[in-house]
């Protein structure tokens, strides 16, 4: 039931979107130089790697940056502030939703380093599909902000950040249902639309 409502909703989205994604394209590239998307390794279900795809925020490099990025990072384009700020940027993962590398609800993906850093608690977390939005989706949903005003961001993320999103990961699990999902669904497109908060 759940893959297909994934697989029914993310058609929809991508079918709906498909005007916005054009002119967010165009943006991207009149912004800066480079390409539309930008993929990056994520560790899926079981542990198995894949592509996560979103709409590029950052000048184009060859070369791999920090896996943290604070919201004053100066590589940040100018569309890219707005994509990221609007979570725009995240819309292509709707793809991964179609491929079933991701769900529509379920932990956040995380990037190799820092599930091998956490590896037993993501024995836990990777038993299911990772997914577009969870409940740290919606807590931390202004994250590089808050990593911005550390001196450190990574050990902010690393030690206080990522450990709170690893519970709340768990929790995400523990309470999945279809009316929880749908649910925590319709809170994250209220955050979007409604970025002063979540009652």
């Amino acid at each position: 039931m759940k893959r297909l409502l994934d697989i029914a909703a993310a058609s929809a989205g991508l079918l709906v979107l498909a005007p916005l994604f054009g002119i967010v394209a165009l943006s991207i590239k009149l912004d800066s130089p480079g390409p539309v998307f930008f993929s990056q390794q994520r560790i899926g279900r079981g542990f198995r790697p894949f592509w996560i795809l979103k709409f590029r925020t950052m000048k184009h490099s060859e070369k791999a940056g920090a896996p943290i990025t604070a919201v004053h990072d100066p590589r940040i384009t100018r569309v890219g502030r707005f994509l990221r700020r609007s979570k725009i940027d995240e819309l292509p993962q709707l793809v991964n939703v179609l491929k079933g590398d991701m769900s529509l609800v379920g932990p956040r993906p995380e990037v190799p380093c820092y599930v091998e850093a956490f590896h037993g608690d993501y024995q836990e977390i990777l038993a299911v599909r990772p997914g577009l939005t969870d409940l740290a989706s919606l807590k931390y949903r202004d994250e590089s902000a808050l990593l911005a005003r550390s001196s450190d961001p990574e050990r902010e993320y690393l030690e206080q950040v990522l450990p709170d999103k690893i519970r709340l990961a768990k929790e995400t699990i523990r309470r999945s249902s279809l009316a929880f999902d749908l649910g925590l669904m319709a809170k994250t497109c209220r955050s979007i639309l409604f970025p002063g908060g979540i009652s």
